[in-house]
């Protein structure tokens, strides 16, 4: 168990948290939730001791073990990636690294071999003998082939390395586990073989993400930290987000009546609890749920954008027609023969296993890059507008939000007075004297709701969105979410939010070296598609 008691953190007159009491009990998962700049990844480091409260204590029960998912990729550098995963358990690596000082020695003494049994012993209870092949196994599991096993993790991809230090962290059944953000640079396979694994965890996780798919698989509870405050709630994300909204809107309602509210409430717990049977946390969720009471769920004090894009015209018949573009970068090809049409009322997940393709293919229809043969038309009815991944470019000089929103005001809008910028800003959380900000202090989630206050001035018909949720906390990403799927245009869409992709795509399209994919079909129907599996593997191999 861990223990947080009277917790407190400031840093100058800024304080995080205060008066924060709480216990994380074993065969629990947390998700640790909150805006950006909360200090959900601080908390993790107070757990882990990196860093040390004001006032306070946090104890562990002694003789557990807490592993934390390392963020600097440069750490270990001189290591191995094997050895780099069996690090992972301190007290085993350093037993490990005794054993062989002692077998090293040129006078090997009956003192030493009365030390180096004791040592094997303590190994052997460790699980150290099949350290090597546990740890290679993880790897495995985690997509990082055999080949690079002993080679050192300078000498390997950086998409790799963040897996090998999620492997170090999850190594030797650690009882404690701080995860902050584990999904960044993962594929959707092994996203969903960590979802499994956590799911039959046994011990006590904390994990912060904002991939709401992963959280609703993983998590027994949410941790919100809101106003210098944290607070467990049992339940998934989707149960936190959906009672806590209805909390709020049944609060605001004072013409419903008492007992109308309380049964509203009833029937959504018995709901929520009847569909944990089917999650991958079914047994303990369920439990939790069906023993929750009303006055548990309590309104969300968060803060959500007002993302509204609103079409000039409809689109015409003629949307996006695509043919046998083709694009390689340094002799490897990111997708062929791309062929396809874009239909009206489409919206359009794009997924490839290299995840240049789609940005690559993103930037071509968006005149941002050139493909290497083969063409794509807009039709004459169409007014889109593009989410990039990378946004550096737009704000290269140094302009107040007003006046750096104020260039891309489009030709049909006349009327430019500042009532009417601060309206678009302030639908994106920019209100009073944030309109002011400089462009070049702003933070990474700042820019990209920069981005969508410009996009939504273009009143597109068609939106094209590179990993629209990067930056951005999950009050942000539910508001963007919600109005692609209530969006009457058209949506070209990429995403590592699983959700994002499944709740709005009613049509997949994947870009591989040997050609497309093309399926109408929802996101979750197109990775369980046993035809479309086959497919894969063979555009892949």
């Amino acid at each position: 168990m861990i223990s947080v008691k009277d917790l407190k953190l400031a840093f100058g007159k800024r304080v995080l948290f205060e008066d924060v009491n709480l216990n994380f009990t074993k065969g629990n998962c947390y998700g640790v939730i909150g805006a950006n700049g909360a200090g959900k990844s601080t908390f993790l480091k107070i757990l882990s001791g990196e860093i040390e409260p004001n006032k306070g204590s946090v104890d562990i029960t002694p003789g557990e073990r807490l592993a934390v998912l390392k963020q600097n990729q440069f750490q270990f550098d001189e290591e191995t990636v094997l050895n780099t995963v069996m690090m992972g358990h301190t007290k085993l690596w350093s037993v490990l690294k005794a054993r062989e000082s002692i077998y090293a020695l040129a006078d090997f003494t009956e003192e030493d071999g009365m030390k180096a049994a004791e040592l094997e012993a303590e190994f052997g209870e460790m699980g150290g003998y099949t350290a090597d092949s546990d740890a290679a196994s993880f790897l495995s599991e985690l997509g990082v082939e055999e080949e690079f096993h002993n080679a050192l993790m300078k000498d390997i991809p950086s998409n790799l390395k963040v897996r090998v230090l999620l492997a170090q962290a999850l190594f030797g059944n650690p009882d404690v586990l701080l995860l902050d953000e584990p999904t960044n640079g993962l594929d959707i396979e092994t996203i969903g073989w960590l979802e499994n694994f956590l799911a039959d965890y046994e011990n006590i996780v904390l994990v912060v993400s904002h991939d709401r798919h992963f959280l609703d698989a993983v998590c027994t509870h949410v941790a919100d930290v809101d106003r210098q405050k944290i607070k467990i709630f049992t339940g998934n994300y989707t149960f936190w987000y959906e009672s806590s909204q209805l909390m709020a809107r049944q609060i605001n309602d004072k013409n419903k009546k008492t007992e109308e509210k309380r049964q509203a409430l009833l029937d959504f717990i018995a709901r929520f609890s009847a569909n944990a049977s089917k999650s991958k946390q079914a047994t303990s969720r369920k439990k939790a749920l069906e023993k929750l009471t009303i006055e548990e769920i309590e309104p969300s004090y968060r803060k959500y954008p007002g993302i509204i894009f609103q079409p000039l015209r409809e689109v015409g018949n003629q949307i996006l027609n695509v043919e046998k573009l083709n694009k390689s970068v340094d002799g490897r090809v990111l997708f062929k023969d791309a062929s396809f049409t874009v239909n009206k009322g489409d919206k359009i997940a794009f997924l490839s296993r290299d995840p240049l393709a789609v940005t690559s293919f993103f930037n071509i229809i968006n005149n941002e890059a050139k493909a290497d043969s083969g063409k794509f038309e807009w039709g004459t009815t169409v007014t889109k507008a593009y989410l990039p991944i990378e946004n550096s470019e737009y704000f290269e000089k140094s302009l107040n939000l007003m006046d750096w929103l104020r260039q891309y005001v489009p030709p049909h809008v006349t009327d430019v007075d500042e009532p009417f910028l601060r309206g678009f800003l302030g639908k994106m959380l920019f209100s009073g004297d944030d309109v002011l900000k400089k462009t070049n202090v702003l933070s990474g989630g700042e820019k990209v709701r920069c981005m969508i206050s410009r996009m939504m001035l273009q009143n597109p018909n068609v939106i094209v969105l590179d990993q629209p949720t990067n930056h951005l906390d999950l009050e942000s990403i539910e508001s963007f979410n919600e109005q692609c799927t209530d969006y009457k245009g058209i949506v070209l869409l990429t995403s590592h939010d699983h959700t994002f992709m499944e709740t709005v795509a009613n049509r997949v399209i994947e870009l591989t070296p040997k050609g497309i994919i093309d399926r109408l079909m929802t996101f979750d129907e197109y990775l369980v598609d046993a035809r479309v599996k086959a497919l894969r593997e063979e555009m892949y191999h």
